[in-house]
């Protein structure tokens, strides 16, 4: 089975990436902490590429070229609300929030918000100011209206699948900062990655992000031909599997970069502080798992045993 991704896609995320390293990549993410203007670099940045051109609810190839492109803007750690903007609805960005404790990445910079919770339940929001966090150094409270009629399911599965994307980018970049980190760290006469050990844990690490990458693919490339419900239970699942593998790639590359791992001077620092909100918003993953447990049941998750469920018709 051939899952590479269509040529021209697979330029457009090339392109993108090297716009995204000469931005400065996840440095230059570590410098928005303290000056907001290179937040307003990075819109320019995705406004170079196109990315506010792309018609993702309707255009499959504008989907998977938005997908590669939250690849590469999580792969840098890009300081920019990418997703929420490509969600915007009558020009305002789109946040996925839980109600019971709403914060939103990027909710300071100017501009209107929306949000909505996973039942696509949509408030007018009001984010207030940035706090001193270091997990998550732009996420900031926000305060929600009543509820305000409702976002479509769809725009929640795409939120869903296209912040999975960017957690894709950031573990991909994560593991490969670490594969070079063992490759030419020395230890007893010898590089760190002729232990076993070490091997082993980079070896589970690179399943990991591999299944990852597969699933992302699987899920996105389908979002038109299942049934509603399907495409929500894919969405969740993928999220759930995106959140998981973070987890483990970034505790195999502090294990293995040490202290080195936990100090800016290293990306992956980076990479993990500002990746926190998509790993832990909008709600945890024991409440995604809790979520799918009723698609179990009701058939609306699919297994390699299930019978196929058709799409709605249009």
């Amino acid at each position: 089975m051939n899952t590479a991704l269509p040529e021209d896609i697979t330029e457009f995320g090339a392109v993108a990436a090297k716009r995204f390293t000469r931005f400065g990549g996840p440095q230059a993410a570590l410098q928005a902490e303290t000056d907001d203007h290179v937040r307003h670099d990075a819109r320019v940045a995705l406004a170079d590429l196109g990315a506010f051109d792309l018609d993702i609810r309707s255009a499959d190839d504008d989907l998977l070229a938005a997908a590669v492109l939250c690849q590469a803007a999580g792969a840098a750690a890009l300081p920019y609300p990418l997703v929420e903007e490509l969600l915007a609805i009558d020009g305002a960005r789109l946040a996925l929030v839980n109600p019971e404790a709403p914060r939103i990445d990027h909710g300071d910079l100017a501009g209107d918000w929306i949000a909505a919770d996973l039942d696509g339940t949509r408030y007018h929001v009001q984010p207030s100011s940035r706090t001193s966090a270091k997990l998550g150094p732009f996420l900031v409270p926000a305060t929600l209206t009543e509820p305000d009629g409702t976002v479509s399911a769809a725009d929640v599965d795409l939120h869903l699948m296209l912040g999975s994307w960017r957690i894709l980018g950031a573990v991909q970049q994560a593991l490969e900062i670490t594969r070079q980190h063992v490759t030419a760290r020395m230890q007893f006469g010898k590089p760190l990655a002729e232990f076993q050990a070490v091997r082993f844990t980079i070896a589970d690490a690179s399943v990991a992000v591999r299944g990852l990458s597969e699933l992302a693919k699987y899920t996105i490339s389908r979002t038109g031909s299942t049934a509603a419900q399907v495409r929500s239970a894919d969405a969740l699942m993928l999220r759930l599997k995106a959140a998981d593998t973070a987890r483990q790639v970034l505790r195999t590359a502090h294990q293995l970069l040490g202290a080195l791992g936990f100090c800016d001077e290293s990306d992956v620092s980076i990479l993990d502080r500002h990746t926190q909100p998509l790993i832990r918003l909008p709600v945890s993953s024991e409440l995604i798992a809790l979520r799918l447990m009723p698609g179990v049941r009701g058939g609306q998750l699919e297994t390699l045993f299930s019978e196929p469920v058709a799409a709605e018709p249009v």
